[in-house]
């Protein structure tokens, strides 16, 4: 069973950084492509980025590009997504989720295995 946790949310200033981390206290999350989506107020969810099984091959959306960064550490079975000059609009609840199927620009929520509770993410002007 996926269980999902995600971690490494706060709050900060326009410009700053934060690195969030995803594990699964059940079955590793190895073997699947991981995505991070986010949630903001009033708003659909939406993805952000993936990366495939291997750690390989990440996909960004437009918004997030040359900012956000998506990683897999495999010795310590967490993807990361490290977040830097981030802006208010960021501001969300931020997912991860293992994938269905593989890492691409087709990425969409329908295709999550599995949720956890999110992590929250403010961005402060």
């Amino acid at each position: 069973q996926l269980q999902i946790e995600e971690s490494g949310g706060g709050l900060v200033q326009s410009g700053g950084s934060l690195r969030l981390s995803c594990t699964s206290s059940g079955l590793s999350l190895e073997s699947y492509a991981v995505a991070w989506f986010r949630q903001a107020p009033g708003k659909e969810r939406e993805g952000v980025s993936c990366i495939r099984a291997g750690g390989f091959a990440p996909y960004y959306k437009e918004f997030v590009k040359g900012r956000f960064t998506i990683s897999k550490d495999s010795s310590k079975k967490t993807t990361y997504l490290q977040m830097n000059d981030l802006k208010p609009e960021d501001t969300a609840i931020y997912y991860c989720a293992p994938l269905q199927i593989t890492c691409g620009p087709s990425l969409r929520p329908h295709q999550a295995e599995a949720w956890g509770p999110g992590t929250q993410v403010t961005v402060s002007s």
